[in-house]
């Protein structure tokens, strides 16, 4: 079994409402708005940000968009999309769940939503080669999920067949997608709950 990691939200820090309300304290003063500032910034990975995420426009195209998009000031989306990188900080649990799955001697990928720039980031800043055997991103492939096509790039990518994966991503639509192409996939929400999920699996023990 090769299990395959989402990063945002599973393996780093990605919580789009707390972020926005850091970025931007004179306009978002509850979560409940962050919230709702981050369904019309990232619309949902769609839109805009789908094609950020997917390496067709780049930093500059995305802010120029979302700007004339919302009409927030260019300068305060610029902001936001600078600080993306720090607000990818990794999730302890998720760090040592790795590392636990590793000696377990099980093989690690990783499936990413992201654009180049933040990927390049992560890729220069944490240990992902010592974390996993390989991965994509989707900002370097050009597909995102949940495409058909981006998993069936993972597969042979990870040079397993659909049943031989399991997939940990945070978010349904991505689920649903792996297990249409016979992949096996839950729901992440959490480090903790992940691990007893594992164990059912019989791919840690207790």
């Amino acid at each position: 079994m090769k299990i395959v990691f989402d990063f945002g939200g599973v393996v780093f820090r990605w919580h789009p409402a707390s972020f926005l309300a850091r970025i931007w304290p004179h306009r978002v003063e509850t979560l409940e708005q962050g919230a709702a500032m981050a369904a019309q910034f990232f619309q949902n990975y769609g839109g805009d940000w789908g094609l950020f995420d997917q390496g067709l426009i780049g930093a500059d195209e995305v802010t120029r968009r979302i700007a004339a998009r919302t009409g927030w000031p260019r300068g305060e989306v610029a902001a936001v999309v600078r600080a993306v990188p720090d607000e990818l900080m990794p999730i302890p649990g998720t760090v040592v769940l790795i590392r636990d799955l590793r000696a377990a001697g099980h093989a690690l990928h990783f499936l990413s939503n992201m654009p180049e720039p933040y990927a390049d980031h992560l890729s220069q800043t944490y240990p992902l080669d010592e974390w996993f055997d390989s991965g994509l991103f989707s900002g370097r492939i050009k597909q995102i999920k949940p495409s058909a096509e981006i998993f069936a790039m993972a597969e042979k990518h990870f040079d397993a067949q659909p049943q031989d994966l399991l997939f940990l991503d945070d978010h349904p639509v991505n689920i649903d997608a792996a297990l249409s192409r016979d992949w096996q996939a839950f729901l992440f929400t959490d480090a903790a709950s992940a691990r007893r999920e594992l164990v059912s699996r019989r791919l840690l023990s207790a």
